[in-house]
């Protein structure tokens, strides 16, 4: 298949039940491929990690999956970032296979994310990652995400040095 085929092959829309197995082996493999393992606290950790579909149902909460020939590739999510002022949601979960990276869904389903978020009244978006995860530093600040010094919220991910805000 073609580099232009595959995109326009790609499916980005809401998760479903029959989605957690599947983006949770997503995250699980993504997260190995970079070394993010749970005994560093990195997402692969997170108890709820089987049952995304029922998290992102909460209030002013989202996740979308890509999925290619019925197969999920990827996926993200957008929520209120927990401890923090009601202003500010938080992108989470945001993984991709190898296969569907350099297609520009990752920047598709981000800003989807974002309009979801303004939509919901919330005026900033706040995101952490990891220094090993260069790409997704790259296109977090192209979309206007500035790196902050201190956490927000509480998120429990103590091991990602990156923080990132961004006004909406």
């Amino acid at each position: 298949m073609t580099t232009s085929a595959l995109r326009l092959a790609l499916q980005l829309r809401p998760i479903s039940a029959a989605d957690n197995p599947h983006i949770a082996q997503v995250i699980r493999t993504v997260s190995a491929e970079f070394g993010l393992t749970a005994d560093k606290g990195y997402t692969v950790a997170d108890p709820q990690l089987d049952n995304l579909y029922e998290l992102y149902r909460a209030e002013h909460s989202a996740y979308w999956v890509v999925e290619h020939q019925g197969k999920v590739m990827g996926g993200g999510g957008i929520a209120p970032l927990a401890c923090s002022a009601p202003d500010i949601c938080e992108l989470q979960k945001m993984y991709f296979l190898p296969d569907v990276r350099g297609f520009g869904v990752a920047r598709e389903l981000a800003l989807r994310a974002m309009a979801h978020a303004r939509q919901r009244g919330f005026r900033r978006c706040y995101l952490e990652t990891t220094g090993s995860l260069t790409r997704a530093i790259k296109l977090y600040e192209s979309l206007g995400f500035e790196r902050i010094d201190n956490a927000l919220g509480c998120t429990g991910h103590g091991d990602c040095e990156y923080r990132m805000l961004k006004t909406l």
